[in-house]
Parts: structure tokens; sequence; C-alpha cells
């Protein structure tokens, strides 16, 4: 069934919404008529152009009939989030728990084979990692330059568009998810904005400065928690990033948790003696989650971006190296941003190996009980688990892709480093993985019915190589980093595992030549869906990675794909749009992979053959 292929009819939209004023509802925002002139006989001559523009002999055009989903758009509660319907997808992973998996089963392992291109549209050129959300047959997406847009989720007719008035000059980030709340559209923009759109026809409710765009971007975007938008930094600036919360209804901040220790407070003596200002980093670079029942928010800051100096210990007392709250996981009270635990994944990072990804909220028995846990993977492909209560450490599981840890204590998680790995010598050194990761910020997708978990992989290493003196170096402990295959590679580095949490084992595993470059989507049909870098999409057989559909898209998919339901009828999206860091970072390794130059970017959506979808329903 590998070579089974739907053949992609690409629907371009029309290139004139780069054009588009930054915000307009195509229903009550017509062109201004053209100045009349007349004929000698008295009739208005048309306009120029090559179409002439409508006949002044017309009396009247006929009338198309179009729906409006719109027009039935109910707001999203408080309730809405914590229970959504199936059909919908509500948040960057569907649900506060940040899984990923969908319960619709429409599309399942008998008919997958059958989906085909049910619409499509192209987005602004240039990387994207949007993810859409879908909402009352209503699908939202921002896109490259800051575009949002609103479509019909069944039928891609576009309802409104945003496009950002960006400063002359900004860098453009990519934004890898927005929010949906009441009857606002909420999302960061790349001039470290936190804007309110009105969902029904895009126009601005409200727009806040979070922090200066010099210092610092918003790449993982909104959560939205009890009237709460809550959302991290990603920066260099002296004294780090941090996560911060404003009130939906006027945009004004709530509370503020800075991600580095500040000196004189609680983990304030873990950066070797530097000052704040000498401190940077922590950044966040995914939105959080939520469980509603400990009413608590996790979230997941990244490394340091200046190792050099927590490299050796001052050896004075009470002074640390341990760098807190980098590479750790942050439980934090949404209404008053207070610390409720945190559990740091590595201490000290010296390789740019963040722990800075999704917070899976996941029910798993321990020693025969089961707990509610948060799960968690890093760069390396270590998972961890905690307790999502009290942040005590449960368990660890490691894919066997690193060589950095030696070791993990099985009371604590914490973990033993190997000595051959620490940079700062003067030699080189072979590190396992990559910067860019084993895994990165391409989300896992849990099945709770099945207890597995569905991870994206990349089969990487990297060697660590000293510069001369007075060179510009990727990490300040005076070292370059080059990408390189692990040792006795077989050339394949793509890889999806499942592996079952509730016995810890690897169910299955499917590798490739080209990288995984899409978060997993799994649903209740039995279907894994992932992507990668050389523009296949595939669905897999959950049970044992068997392929059972694949297509071939005009670029890159580099982001999270996404399911969803209207009118009864299953759909399949995923975004395209190459060239941001993650996808950047792989083309070295599998050279004869040649993607699009322009870096296109466009939203796919799929479908099953109307028969397929008739009989699905009626079995339900």
């Amino acid at each position: 069934m590998r070579h089974v292929r739907a053949t992609l009819s690409f629907l371009l939209a029309a290139a004139f919404f780069a054009l588009l004023p930054s915000s307009l509802s195509f229903a009550q925002a017509p062109a201004a008529p053209a100045p009349v002139q007349n004929s000698p006989m008295g009739l208005p001559i048309p306009p120029p152009g090559p179409g002439g523009g409508i006949s002044p002999l017309v009396d009247k055009l006929p009338e198309a009939s179009l729906t409006d989903p719109l027009l039935h758009f109910t707001p999203v509660t408080d309730e809405t989030l914590r229970d959504p319907q199936p059909g919908d997808w509500l948040t960057w992973r569907r649900t506060y728990d940040d899984t990923g998996f969908s319960p619709l089963k429409q599309i399942n392992r008998s008919n997958v084979g059958t989906l085909h291109v049910a619409w499509a549209f192209s987005l602004p050129n240039g990387p994207n990692e949007g993810t859409p959300l879908v909402h009352d047959g209503v699908l939202f997406l921002q896109s490259y330059g800051d575009r949002v847009q609103a479509f019909d989720a069944a039928t891609g007719d576009i309802l409104w568009q945003y496009a950002r008035e960006l400063p002359q000059g900004i860098t453009i980030g990519v934004k890898r998810n927005i929010s949906i709340y009441g009857n606002l559209v909420l999302l960061a923009t790349s001039d470290s904005h936190l804007v309110a759109l009105n969902v029904k026809n895009g126009h601005i409710v409200w727009d806040h400065e979070v922090a200066d765009y010099k210092e610092f971007r918003m790449t993982g975007g909104p959560l939205v928690v009890k009237g709460k938008v809550i959302i991290g930094t990603v920066g260099r600036a002296p004294g780090g990033d941090y996560i911060a919360a404003f009130d939906t209804e006027t945009g004004n901040e709530a509370w503020r948790f800075y991600t580095i220790a500040r000196p004189g407070e609680p983990g304030g003596d873990s950066w070797n003696g530097l000052p704040l200002e000498k401190r940077n980093g922590a950044s966040v670079w995914t939105a959080g989650s939520y469980d509603s029942a400990l009413n608590l928010v996790f979230f997941g800051p990244g490394q340091t971006y200046d190792t050099g100096p927590l490299l050796h210990p001052v050896h004075q007392p009470g002074i640390t190296t341990e760098s807190l709250y980098t590479d750790t996981t942050l439980a934090l009270n949404p209404d008053t941003g207070k610390l409720a635990w945190f559990f740091q994944h590595v201490p000290n990072d010296q390789w740019d190996l963040d722990w800075a990804f999704e917070r899976e909220v996941i029910k798993v028995p321990v020693g025969g009980v089961e707990k509610k846990l948060v799960v968690t993977g890093g760069k390396v492909a270590i998972f961890d688990a905690l307790d999502a209560e009290t942040g005590k450490y449960a368990f660890s599981i490691d894919l066997g892709l690193q060589n950095v840890f030696t070791a993990i204590d099985p009371k604590t998680g914490a973990k033993a480093v190997n000595p051959e790995v620490v940079p700062g010598d003067g030699k080189p050194h072979t590190v396992c993985p990559h910067a860019g990761g084993a895994r990165n910020w391409l989300a896992t997708s849990y099945n709770a019915e099945t207890g597995n978990l569905y991870v994206p992989l990349v089969e990487n290493c990297m060697d660590l190589i000293p510069s001369r003196e007075g060179d510009r170096t990727n990490l300040s402990t005076g070292v370059h980093w080059a990408l390189r295959p692990r040792p006795g590679s077989d050339g394949k580095y793509g890889r999806v595992e499942a592996i079952n949490l509730k016995t810890r084992k690897v169910v299955w595993t499917d590798r490739q030549r080209a990288p995984i470059t899409t978060a997993m989507l799994a649903t209740a049909g039995g279907i894994v869906f992932g992507g990668s870098f050389d523009r296949w999409i595939r669905a897999y057989d959950d049970s044992n990675g068997n392929v059972l559909w694949e297509t071939r898209l005009n670029d890159v998919p580099n982001s999270c794909p996404i399911t969803y339901s209207v009118n009864g009828k299953q759909y399949v999206a995923v975004v395209v749009g190459n060239g941001a860091s993650l996808a950047s970072t792989w083309p070295v390794l599998v050279p004869e992979i040649h993607n699009p130059p322009d870096r296109s970017s466009t939203l796919w959506v799929f479908e099953l053959p109307e028969k397929d979808a008739a009989r699905n329903k009626a079995a339900r």
C-alpha cells in the first residue's frame, strides 16, 4: 500500500491578496466605482482594462447564492475550550491537554487510501508553520507577513482577511498558532504586539504592544484560559524572556512570570554568580497546555544563548550553574502567574538541546495506579513524565538517539552527563543529536485509548569544532556546530516512532530517507498523519506503522496537520511553506531532494469521495 498515490489538482487562488488593505471583509467592502464617462449615445463608457467591465446595457447581474458559516458562528467559551465538539480544532493541539488527537473516525484504515483534494488555497509566499483552527465550519489561519484569513472550511471560500501593517525593515517571523475566544481571533505579530480581531470580519478590536520587537519575538502562539491570553516571548535580551497574561476584553497585562530566575529570588543563585543583565535566553517556543481540574498551565522555556559563563563553576557557597528556569517544565497558576512547581530536565545545557516543546497532560498507570502526568520530550528524544499536580518525577523513556546522557536516576530523573561531549576543552566532539534536535517543536500525538505516543524524529548528530580566536561561534564556549549523520548511518534520517506509555516500549518504527518535518496527528480512525522534507504527506496505520496513503504536495509541509468535520463530513488539512529554521537545517543531509526555490505556501484540505463519506456517516 506504500505507493498508493492521489493525484493533486493544484488550485491556485488569486495573488492579488498581497495587495489587500489591512482588514477586508469581502462582502462589506466593495471597490470604489471608476469615474463615469458617457458615449455620444449617452451610455456610460466601460472602464479601461482587458475585461472592459460590465456592459452598461446589462440591467442586473444574476445573483449567486453563497452560504456564510459566520452567520451561525457561536462564541467560544471556557466550557467550549475545556470540551470541544469532536469536529472542531480549537487550540494549537486541539485540546487543552496538548495531545493532538482527534476523536473523528469517518476517515479510517479501510478508506484513507481514497483521500483526494477537497480544496486548496495559495497563501502568502514564505515560511509557514501555522496551525489552522476550526469552529462552526469556519477555518482560521495566520500566515507569513502576519496575515490572518477566515475560510468556509467546507468549500475553501475566503470570508475575510487581515493583513498587518509592519514597520519598515522588520524581520518577519513565523507563527505557530492563533487562538479563538468569545468572538475574537487572537494573534501575535512580528512587531511583538498581541492583537484581537472581530471573528466576523477581521477588524481590530484591540492592539497591545507586548514587547520591543527589536529585543523580543513571539513564535509560539497564545493560550487562552478563563479570559486571559497567555503567551511567552523569544529573544536574547539581557535578563531573559518571560510569560505574560493579558485580559481578553481589553488587552491589558494581568501578570508576568520571568523565565530566568532573578537574583535574590528562588533559583536566583543558579547562574554561576552572573548579574541579571548577563543572563539571557529561556525562550518560550510553543503555546502552553492547561489542566482545568488542577487550574495549572504548563510551559517549557528553552536554553540560554550564552553557555560559556556557565561552563566552569565559580565555586562560591550557594552558587550553582543550573541556570533556572532553562530547559524546565513550569506549572503556573493562570489567575495569578504564581509558580506552583517546576522540574528542570537539563541543568546547564551546554549544547543548545532545548526541552522546550509541548507539555501533554496524560493519565498513565504508574506502579499500578493511574496518575495524571505531564509528559514532554526534549531535543535529545528523552521523554520525562512528571506528576501534574506536584511535579514529582515519575519515569523517563530514552529513544536511543543521543549520547549526551549516560544514565537517568530512576527516583529523581537527574541525568548523568557524558564527559566526552562537554565542549570548551579545545577539542572537537561528536554530539548526538545536532542542535536541530532528534525532535523539535513539531509536536507528538497521543491516543489515550491505545496508550501510544506518536513521535516525529530525525536521526542526526553534530560535530562541535573549536573556533579560532575572535571568530563568531554557535556556542559561546568557542565552538561551531556542523551537521553529520549518526555513526554507521544507512542514510535514512526520517523516523516516526510509536511508543506505548503504559508499557514504556516501542510499538513500531518507520524509517525513511527524508527528514520528518511535521507534527503527528492521530485519530480515532486508527490513522496517524505526518509529512516530510521531500513534500510527501502520509497516513500510517496507528497499530503497525504501515503506510496506507501518501500524496505529494507542492512544497514542504512544516506545520501541524489537523482534522475537522463540517456537516458530518471529515476533512484533513495541512499547511506547506518551506524556509523556517527547522526545515532549513536538514537539506545538506539529503542534497538530492530539490524543493521549490521560491518557497511557496499553500493550505491543502483533503476529503473522502462522496460515496465513502456517506457510507461511513450512515454507519455511525
